[in-house]
Order: C-alpha cells, then sequence, then structure tokens
C-alpha cells in the first residue's frame, strides 16, 4: 500500500504498526471526533495471568464544559485531557515492569521509556504522540508522518486503516513470536506495540513488514 491514514493510539497494536510498516507515506487523522473503547486511550499487554487492559483515565467533557457536547459538538480528540488525578502512570509503569522485565529486550528501552511514565502530559493526542516517536526512536525506524488539518470523511487517495483504532476488532491473523508467559497462555496475537519490541527487540520491523492485514 502507497499511503495510509490512521488513528494515533496509546501504544497501539500490531496490526496499526504492521499497516505503517508496509506503507510509503502515513497519514494521522488529527481532527476526528473522540470515541470510547478505543486504541485511543488503552492498550493490551500481556501479564502473567494472561491479557491485561491498562487505561488512560480521561476527562469527561460534562467535567470541563458541563455538559456531554457544547453548541451540538462532540468533543475532538485533540482536545481530550488526561485526568491526572489518579495515578495512572505510576500504575502503567508497574504493570509493564511487572510483566516484561523477563523479556529479552525490556531492560535495553527502559531508559527511554521510563520518562514518558513519569512525565505529565495534559492531552491524550500529545501523550499519543509521544508514545509513536518513542517507538520510532527506538527502533531507529526511518519514517516521517504528516498530520491531517481538517477531517477526511471518505479518503479517496489512501487506504482507511481508521478503524484499527476500534479495540474490539481485530485486523491481523500474525506469526507468533516468544512472548513472556505464553507457555502459560499460548500466542497473544494483537497485543501492543510494546509486547512485540520488548520480545523482538531490534528484529520488530522486520516482523512487522512480514505479516498480513485485514483491510
Amino acid at each position: 500500500m502507497n499511503r495510509i491514514l490512521l488513528h494515533p493510539a496509546y501504544f497501539g497494536p500490531v496490526s496499526q504498526f504492521v499497516a505503517m510498516a508496509n506503507a510509503a507515506e502515513i497519514v494521522f487523522e488529527n481532527e476526528d471526533n473522540y470515541q470510547k473503547q478505543t486504541y485511543r486511550n488503552r492498550m493490551y499487554i500481556y501479564d502473567p495471568n494472561g491479557k491485561l487492559l491498562l487505561n488512560i483515565p480521561i476527562k469527561h467533557r460534562s467535567s470541563v464544559t458541563g455538559g456531554a457536547k457544547q453548541n451540538g459538538k462532540h468533543q475532538l480528540y485533540k482536545e481530550v485531557q488526561i485526568e491526572n488525578q489518579f495515578n495512572w502512570q505510576t500504575q502503567h509503569w508497574r504493570a509493564l515492569k511487572n510483566s516484561y522485565q523477563a523479556s529479552p529486550f525490556f531492560e535495553f528501552y527502559e531508559d527511554e521509556l521510563y520518562p514518558i511514565y513519569h512525565k505529565q502530559y495534559d492531552f491524550l493526542l500529545d501523550f499519543n504522540y509521544a508514545c509513536l516517536d518513542f517507538i520510532k526512536t527506538s527502533l531507529q525506524w526511518d519514517f516521517t508522518y504528516k498530520k491531517t488539518s481538517e477531517y477526511i470523511l471518505k479518503p479517496e487517495d489512501c487506504k482507511d486503516a481508521r478503524p484499527f483504532i476500534n479495540a474490539k476488532s481485530q485486523h491481523i491473523s500474525s506469526e507468533p513470536y516468544t512472548q513472556v508467559f505464553d507457555n502459560k497462555h499460548g500466542f497473544l496475537p494483537d497485543l501492543c506495540i510494546l509486547d512485540l519490541l520488548f520480545n523482538e527487540g531490534p528484529n520488530s520491523i522486520q516482523y512487522l513488514e512480514n505479516q498480513q492485514l485485514k483491510l
């Protein structure tokens, strides 16, 4: 595929990065409305008990503006603020360490990942772009991306991979790779990109390029 349109996500699922690895040009939807139950503010990791959800708490529009909508409009993704009164960053960091400290590459990336969970971000979209840039830097992945300046209802010049943000759908039939707890629960596909990174390290890009998407 040549050009692909995606949503920024919280360390998005492997399928999203498969799409990116097989695209010549990457565009992120920056002007859409926020929706619940998506990878915008959640990711899944592999912990000792199996698949674990990590969720970023957000400030609901009612607490910011006094209602679910303002002037009849839904809240834009780029306007969504993180609810930092909860100690979510510490909880997520501990969960990641508990799950992946025995993986082959966690220690290799730990020092670079640490600041993301110890710096306060006000807006969810800013945090998600920081997550994306961490993956790009960690893998020394030479790609650039653009951001939309207006909402694209029906893309005509690119593949629309925005449905990949839906946490209830699976868009990939992925080859198994070694996971820390696969001897207990087997291979869990399409977890967050950190699961692949901590287990495969620099081999992650080659893995992504070899997978098939359901578009």
